[in-house]
């Protein structure tokens, strides 16, 4: 996708916009969120598995979208600046960031099906909480990777700034 640009601004340009949809599917994601949260305090036997697979969907393509579209184009950014501390840093980022990939691989497989949904519907509550958690986390780490790995790449006011926000 990416690839085919011709200067560096056209390149790293697309990363920008590509990181700017990503971070709105995470808006999306969190109000998507928040909604299944507030029906699971009103009353949890009325949850549907509709809703609940609308939440899991945007939560699986949204963990999908960062693994193989944007770690993979920051590194890339990482690697054509010559970044190797970058590079390192990213790497220790990805290896917390798996943590919350299998709790939301968990997440997905408990409620994947009419019986399963209907076997775990009472555990909802208790996974909301783990979610609220890992993905807490996840964005916390997913925002020093992005500041680490591209806007460090910015120009040279924003350098130090980026570098303040990710001492891992």
């Amino acid at each position: 996708m990416l690839e085919d640009c011709k200067t560096a601004l056209e390149r790293w340009g697309g990363v920008h916009e590509l990181i700017d949809r990503w971070l709105d599917e995470r808006r999306e994601l969190l109000v998507n969120f928040l909604d299944l949260k507030e029906a699971c305090d009103i009353e949890l036997e009325a949850v549907s598995k509709s809703r609940i697979d609308t939440f899991s969907e945007l939560l699986m393509d949204y963990i999908s979208a960062g693994h193989f579209e944007i770690y993979p184009q920051l590194r890339e950014e990482a690697r054509a600046f010559d970044d190797d501390e970058a590079l390192g840093i990213a790497d220790k980022l990805l290896e917390r960031l798996e943590m919350s990939t299998e709790l939301v691989l968990a997440f997905d497989a408990d409620y994947e099906s009419p019986v399963r949904c209907q076997q775990n519907l009472a555990r909802l509550p208790a996974w909301i909480d783990r979610l609220v958690k890992g993905l807490t986390e996840r964005f916390v780490l997913e925002d020093q990777l992005i500041a680490r790995l591209h806007a460090a790449h910015a120009p040279d006011a924003a350098r130090g700034e980026a570098r303040a926000q990710t001492r891992v």
